[in-house]
């Protein structure tokens, strides 16, 4: 230990002896500009940046010829290539636009890592103009916001540009392996108007959220869609099923056209539980408001119900005290009540999690605050770019796991114990 700390001093002193030098050249540079506010200081930093920039440029091409810049090759064989002169470039930065010269070499072989051979953006700049665009703000405020904070001006054709850079990375996204197994999924869908055929259309992102088996919460993809339908729900599971999903345990949606028929085919063996809460809305909207706490109290006594047959009952007692004024109302839960009735064969904490799709509207939520600056997308593409930033916000906020899942895990894997994968 002794021999070790000994050490660790050593490294210290020597760390301040190599932090000391540049702290007098500074001090010796400050002395010599005579700073008279800080402005004058965010010149000499753009001016030092752009040195340093240049500087590390050519120290790239020196390694990459293998010898200096005052050099010569001993014998042209040996060294076939060598600088030829420089090409000019404004870049912009977080400190302003700079003039750089871009060594260049005779094979034309060489490109720059410090800054991209086609880039003329530098110091994190597009970074920031997408961190810009993933909190919701649209390209004209984007240029503007850039042009405030960094007197560097951008026009909104080079906002979308930059953002269109990250298109790859979304398609990996969207396309990359899932788990083998998640005990819940829940789908829902949001509306926007996207520019298609010259003309605006009203399309719906369909976004799936799934439980994981150590009961995290994960976005298995976005879809972007026109016409609700099973044969386009049918397309989403078979894509969740190419990517690794072999089996769902529950799917949780609010009703969605066509889901029934899509999961049987793709998921034989999954269960659907349709949205307890959207039911009530959807079934509730032709009461008058005079009746409206009544029959919402009637339907608590259902879907607060222990057991299926105290839920079958009252359901029954519903329809007897209601079909006459509201048929609809009562025709509605007893049409769906194959799909609306599946949380009772599941124990309390796996209920809480079934019966409301609440989980994945909170999502939603997000992501229409995220957008609410966006009233209408170029394109299917740009909507997908917007959802996806938007997405990779609200995960890294998601630390903790579903409450008592450690109880839920335990009588997951007793009910499904036949369903094991692998």
């Amino acid at each position: 230990d002794s021999v070790k700390n000994g050490n660790n001093n050593q490294f210290k002193k020597e760390s301040k002896k190599m932090n000391a030098a540049p702290q007098e050249l500074l001090k010796e540079y400050v002395k010599s500009q005579h700073f008279t506010s800080t402005t004058e200081i965010m010149t000499a930093m753009k001016e030092m940046f752009r040195d340093v920039v240049q500087t590390a440029m050519e120290v790239e091409l020196d390694e990459e010829l293998g010898r200096e810049r005052c050099q010569r090759a001993e014998a042209l064989e040996t060294a076939p290539n060598y600088r030829n002169g420089y090409s000019r470039k404004t870049v912009k930065t977080q400190l302003g636009e700079i003039e750089i010269k871009v060594p260049r070499d005779r094979n034309s072989s060489f490109e720059p890592k410090i800054i991209g051979k086609y880039s003329r953006n530098a110091d994190g700049m597009e970074e920031k103009v997408i961190g810009l665009y993933a909190s919701g703000m649209s390209q004209q405020d984007i240029a503007e916001q850039i042009k405030e904070l960094y007197g560097v001006e951008i026009s909104p054709e080079l906002v979308t540009k930059i953002t269109e850079k990250i298109m790859p990375e979304v398609t990996a996204w969207q396309n990359r392996p899932l788990e083998a197994v998640y005990p819940f999924v829940f789908m829902d869908a949001i509306h926007y108007k996207v520019k298609e055929d010259r003309r605006y259309v009203t399309k719906a992102a369909y976004v799936v959220l799934g439980i994981t088996m150590d009961g995290r919460k994960d976005i298995l993809g976005v879809w972007i869609g026109e016409h609700e339908s099973s044969k386009f729900w049918l397309s989403v599971l078979n894509d969740l099923k190419s990517r690794g999903v072999l089996d769902v345990y529950l799917f949780c949606t609010d009703g969605l056209c066509g889901m029934m028929q899509a999961i049987q085919a793709v998921y034989p063996n999954s269960r659907l539980q349709r949205c307890i809460v959207h039911q009530i809305r959807s079934s509730t909207r032709f009461v008058s408001w005079k009746d409206i706490k009544k029959v919402v109290a009637d339907l608590k006594k259902i879907y607060t119900a222990v057991t299926l047959e105290e839920a079958e009952y009252a359901l029954l007692q519903f329809g007897e005290t209601w079909r006459k004024q509201y048929p609809s109302c009562v025709k509605s839960w007893e049409e769906n009540w194959e799909v609306l009735s599946t949380f009772y064969e599941y124990p309390p904490e796996i209920r809480k999690i079934i019966y409301t799709t609440n989980i994945i509207e909170g999502l939603n939520r997000q992501f229409r605050q995220i957008t609410k600056n966006k009233p209408s997308f170029t394109s299917d593409d740009s909507l997908r770019r917007m959802l996806y930033l938007a997405a990779q916000r609200i995960t890294k906020r998601w630390r903790t796991m579903c409450s008592n899942w450690d109880l839920v895990l335990s009588q997951l894997q007793l009910m499904f114990a036949d369903r094991a994968v692998g």
